[in-house]
Order: C-alpha cells, then structure tokens, then sequence
C-alpha cells in the first residue's frame, strides 16, 4: 500500500495467485448512502471484481458491499457497478496497457485513506497453470526453510 495508508478493510489475495502484478495505482471510490458505513464494518468483498473502462472513464464491477444493517430503506445494491476516481493520465495509461494482449486492471485492497475509502488496483497479466505451481513450490520451500530456522533456535 502506499505511504500514508490507513485501515485496510477488504484484500484480494486471489488477485496476486492468478495474475503478475506489474504496476499500482490508487483510486478514489464512489460511495452513496450507507456503502461507506458498510465498507467501514468490513463488509466489503473484493472476491471476482474486476475493473473496466467504459467511455473514458474507470468503472468497478462485482465488487459486493453488504447492507447495512441499521440502513432500511435506503440500503444500496451490493453488487453495484461503483465509479472509481483517477487522474485522466493514469487512465490514459491504464487504456494504453489493456489493449496489449492479457493485461487486465484487478483491484487489489480496499482501504480508508484519511477518512476516505480508496481502491489499491493493479495492472495484471494473466499467469499460466505452471507459473501458479511454481510459485506455490517456492512459497512452500520458503515456509519449510523459515520453519527450520525457528526449530533450530528453539534448540
């Protein structure tokens, strides 16, 4: 997360399992009504979103955000398509890099960023089968080697 960063409230850990992270960008997020209070709660879910740009401007999709529970009838829909705010040449960047072939924009965390909720996503480029077994080899090797280590110093 950049500097500064408050609370984290929602991450995509998936994100980071099917795609090579090359490049973040940090966006503002429009909320209404109670989505913020719900956001607040950890009622955010960042599962199988995505992120689109429609007409020059970035949009967030599937992204669900639970009711609020003292919300009645003002409560929004959960799976909403939410706008997310960024300067126009980071946008022009982001539209540049998707025409190329398996880049795609993932949103990455959800957290609050001096009293507002901002969106860490990340330009992706798809990994194969095999680089998802290769990382999950060295992330193992490197959980065996660390737990060596803490044996040892038990001793």
């Amino acid at each position: 997360m950049p500097k500064g960063t408050g609370k984290q409230l929602a991450q995509n850990k998936k994100a980071y399992h099917d795609y090579f992270i090359e490049e973040t960008f940090e966006a503002g997020i429009v909320l209404q009504g109670t989505e913020i209070k719900s956001i607040r709660a950890g009622k955010a879910n960042l599962k199988d979103s995505f992120a689109k740009i429609e007409r020059g401007e970035l949009y967030l999709h599937n992204m669900h955000v639970s009711p609020y529970e003292q919300g009645n009838r003002y409560n929004h829909d959960p799976l909403r398509t939410r706008k997310l705010l960024l300067h126009r040449k980071e946008i022009n960047k982001l539209i540049g890099e998707t025409k190329e072939t398996g880049y795609t924009i993932v949103p990455l965390k959800v957290y609050l960023k001096n009293g507002f909720a901002k969106v860490l996503i990340g330009l992706g480029k798809g990994k194969k089968q095999y680089d998802k077994r290769e990382d999950l080899k060295r992330k193992e090797a490197k959980r065996d080697i660390e737990r060596a280590f803490r044996d040892r110093q038990k001793m």
